[in-house]
């Protein structure tokens, strides 16, 4: 195995030359921290002014001294035992180099480690195969050549225990002749899963196909049964969508067994009998932009033209303007935790109600205004209610606090109303559905435009388990006569545990509702059987059955990947994306990291590497067309791809905790056909025994 030797030689010469070369130690900071304290005493001491600009001179020129002495000790070192994960040999002009990719800079004794993530020469490694010829500008100049070798290795505690190559992939074993085994299987790869994702397309023509109905017959609906949309949906979900307009309907399922579809093809299916329906009067409710986007696409295939579909902050931001037109619009970017669970906490349904209760005054804006400022400044009167109605969710001193700051919120906010331009007043993005319920509760309906009561015919509420008691019950109050809704969750995806929802049953008591009936959709659509099998069993104790999910089809396997290295994973997954674009050019991905740091990260490497319509998501603006769309996993509830790939599902980043199993069960059942995962270190104990 030639391979392997040049492999073990070349990580032979690597550490001789890491051990013969001193550790680099940055100087100490302690005498030009010493030198600065002096001169802060000179220039406090009051010196002349001559002597001021001079100390002042020398007080900024230490100062940078230390700023990058400091900054010195923060750079990353060769970790002499893990001192490379990639080799990258290249011919130029007849003569062969090697480079080796690290996680920092080491350029001694004929050795080239550099560091992948800012290293020019790193691109050829990203951009090129093993036999390409490339032609790059680094460091100012035109180099060009050939790659003769493209390698990944691991390397733990100086000892070599894997390379990949495109000649095989090889791994030490102490049971074989010679201590290496070549592993005799086909490398992994992303395939044969394009278009499966039944959100993955914008297009008129993709969304329409893929819900089954005609370009132009959706629009005819000359039949009231839709037989267009039957011939895609199971009876369960016919029956749902057929049920009268009246009344409430309230739909569970696992992910990617047809919530939506339900609630939005009981929509067209309304709006046949009814053409009040497809109206204005109308309102689907959804939890992110993203899903709002999908839904508007989605509504004018199935001959739906003016249903607005609105986030439940887009659509009450725009009440609460109206209706209170002197509050500030700046939303507090830094609401403190307590302040916030106690906004998004269902108790305060009884709170609001409790306060009109006892105080008589005059159904306006302004007294309104006042409930709901003197409700969350009260601590006397938070902790008699939850201690009626939610014991133990807060501690009197945690109330004291939250009263505290609500406090101080309210005095700012009275200030600038009175002309204090310097007050600062912002609101909480949870303050919208608390004004609009004590509007209710002290005035009456909400208005429309016209002043009549703003009354919806029907309201279709998507993801419901994530918003809070209050907010639907704002929504419920602008129901018409007929109470007509669509409700449609999973405790299962719930991942803001501080709305309080806990379950169905919790959830109907805290709205004042007796004797609702759930119905269950039980065949997942979306996922193959291995994926829906694996995120069943992210949940653990979690989950709302024990028996496995039904589903339609099968899949490849749920595989994770480990690696030593966020550049190693970056080169694997770069290969990947490149072959899949080739042989799959109109497959929708998502790579979902856990946080947006790792996912700018992983952007900048796949861009490095030239991976094709690749596009970091930042703020949830989706393209839903073919492509890699980078973004954490928080970003995606409510859509679907064809191929799923989970970064970094570390132990550091999920930890055994309900929070962390939701999260990656989330997004795992985004994957429609195929789901990866791959974890830099120790994986996710929830992971650990499942793949």
């Amino acid at each position: 195995m030639s391979i392997v030797a040049e492999e073990l030689s070349l990580l032979d010469t690597v550490t001789r030359a890491l051990e013969q070369s001193p550790v680099s130690r940055p100087p100490s900071e302690a005498a030009l921290v010493e030198e600065l304290a002096h001169l802060r005493d000179a220039l406090r001491a009051g010196e002349k002014a001559e002597d001021q600009a001079a100390l002042l001179e020398q007080w900024n020129r230490q100062s940078a001294l230390l700023e990058q002495l400091r900054t010195s000790r923060q750079a990353p070192q060769v970790s002499r035992d893990t001192p490379y994960f990639a080799h990258l040999r290249l011919r130029e002009h007849g003569t062969d180099s090697d480079v080796l990719l690290g996680k920092a800079t080491w350029l001694k004794a004929g050795v080239q480690i550099v560091d992948w993530r800012h290293a020019p020469i790193s691109r050829i490694f990203y951009r090129y195969r093993q036999g390409d010829a490339y032609e790059e500008e680094i460091a100012g100049r035109e180099r060009s050549g050939e790659v003769t070798a493209r390698r990944t290795v691991a390397i733990r505690d100086q000892q070599l225990q894997r390379i990949e190559a495109p000649e095989g992939v090889f791994v030490a074993d102490v049971v074989a002749r010679d201590g290496w085994r070549r592993i005799e299987r086909e490398p992994p790869r992303l395939a044969g899963g394009e278009g499966a994702a039944l959100r993955a397309h914008a297009t008129d023509e993709g969304t329409t196909r893929r819900l089954g109905t005609h370009p132009h017959g959706a629009r005819q609906r000359a039949d009231k049964h839709l037989p267009d949309i039957a011939g895609l949906i199971d009876p369960e979900q016919f029956a749902l969508i057929t049920r009268p307009s009246s009344g409430f309907v309230v739909i569970r399922g696992t992910a990617g067994s047809g919530k939506t579809t339900v609630a939005l093809h009981r929509i067209a299916y309304l709006a046949y009998e009814d053409p009040t329906i497809d109206s204005e009067r109308t309102l689907v409710v959804v939890f992110s932009p993203a899903l709002r986007d999908y839904v508007s696409h989605v509504l004018p295939s199935l001959g739906v033209e003016r249903v607005r579909a609105r986030t439940f902050h887009e659509w009450a931001a725009e009440q609460t303007r109206r209706l209170y037109p002197t509050l500030p619009r700046i939303v507090r970017e830094a609401t403190p935790a307590v302040v916030h669970r106690l906004k998004l906490h269902p108790a305060l349904l009884v709170a609001l109600s409790r306060q009109i209760a006892r105080v008589p005054a005059p159904a306006t804006a302004a007294q309104a205004l006042d409930d709901w400022a003197s409700v969350l400044r009260d601590a006397a009167l938070l902790a008699e209610v939850f201690a009626e109605v939610a014991p133990g969710v807060f501690t009197v001193e945690e109330l004291e606090r939250a009263a505290a700051s609500n406090r101080d919120q309210h005095e700012r906010i009275v200030a600038w109303i009175d002309g204090d331009q310097h007050a600062q007043p912002e609101l909480d993005a949870e303050d919208d559905a608390l004004l609009l319920r004590a509007w209710q509760l002290r005035v009456g309906p909400i208005p429309s435009r016209s002043g009549s009561p703003l009354r919806y015919r029907h309201v279709a509420i998507d993801e419901v388990q994530d918003f809070s008691a209050v907010e639907v019950q704002v929504l419920l109050g602008c129901l018409d006569a007929r109470q007509s809704i669509t409700l449609a969750g999973d405790t299962q995806q719930h991942v803001l545990p501080d709305g309080g929802f806990t379950s169905w049953s919790g959830f109907f008591h805290d709205l004042g509702l007796t004797g609702m009936e759930v119905e269950t959709l039980e065949v997942s659509y979306r996922c193959a059987r291995q994926i829906a099998e694996f995120a069943l069993a992210l949940l653990g104790d979690l989950r709302e059955d024990d028996r496995p999910p039904l589903t339609v089809r099968s899949g490849p396997p749920v595989e994770l990947f480990r690696f030593t290295d966020h550049g190693a994973c970056l080169a694997f997954l770069t290969d990947a994306l490149i072959d899949l674009a080739a042989a799959e050019p109109l497959a929708s991905v998502a790579v979902l990291a856990p946080s947006r740091d790792l996912s700018a990260l992983y952007y900048r490497g796949l861009e490095t590497g030239e991976v094709s319509r690749l596009r970091l998501v930042e703020h949830q603006d989706f393209t839903f067309a073919p492509g890699v769309e980078v973004t954490e996993i928080a970003q995606v509830k409510g859509l679907e791809f064809d191929y799923v790939i989970l970064v970094e599902v570390s132990s550091t980043h999920f930890p055994d905790r309900a929070a962390a199993r939701r999260l990656l069960h989330v997004g795992a059942t985004r994957a429609v056909h195929q789901l990866w995962l791959t974890s830099v270190g120790t994986p996710s104990p929830i992971i650990h025994e499942l793949c």
